[in-house]
């Protein structure tokens, strides 16, 4: 299945461009172009990552970046924006984005981008409270292991905490640490 790039940017060239080469890379796209309709998109619509101008009519980049972080809070954001300074980039960066792309930028560069966004950001639940293991489940909430013959074991918080953040990782390399 096609991974799906939501679009928000005013600029009719620069929107064109980037859905032209992100539909030639094999991705779908979803384009909002101005800040409302963005903002509906972000709330409503189902992407795998978020292209977001800052600077945008009727409801700016920020606002739109803050509201996706306390709906969706894995989803991945990638900035795409004229505002350069120092403090746009390290404001969007606190605020949750995962990458920050400056005007103008290389086609190329972006999709490399999005590649390792998307790669760093492989589909996690966010809400994890239950995994499945052979012959039985972890409660993560209750911190109990149920085995399917009617057994169970206690987790502490810590072996909890553990198991929810593997699971969350799965597939991935995850460092000893």
């Amino acid at each position: 299945m096609k991974r799906q790039v939501l679009v928000v940017e005013d600029d009719g060239a620069i929107r064109r461009a980037v859905t032209d080469a992100l539909t030639f890379s094999g991705y779908d796209v979803i384009q909002a172009a101005d800040g409302l309709a963005g903002l509906e998109a972000a709330q409503s619509r189902q992407y795998d990552l978020l292209l977001l101008d800052l600077v945008l009519p009727g409801c700016d980049g920020f606002e739109i970046l803050a509201k996706v972080r306390q709906l969706r809070p894995a989803m991945p954001v990638i900035l795409l924006t004229a505002r350069g300074e120092e403090t746009d980039r390290v404001r969007g960066l606190r605020d949750g984005a995962d990458d920050y792309v400056v005007k103008p930028f290389s086609v190329k560069e972006l999709l490399a981008r999005i590649e390792a966004v998307l790669r760093r950001s492989a589909e996690r639940p966010t809400d994890l409270t239950e995994v499945a293991i052979p012959n039985g489940r972890i409660d993560l909430d209750r911190r109990e292991v149920r085995f399917d013959d009617g057994r169970s074991e206690e987790l502490s918080e810590r072996e909890a905490e553990l198991v929810r953040y593997l699971a969350m990782n799965a597939g991935r390399a995850v460092a000893r640490e």
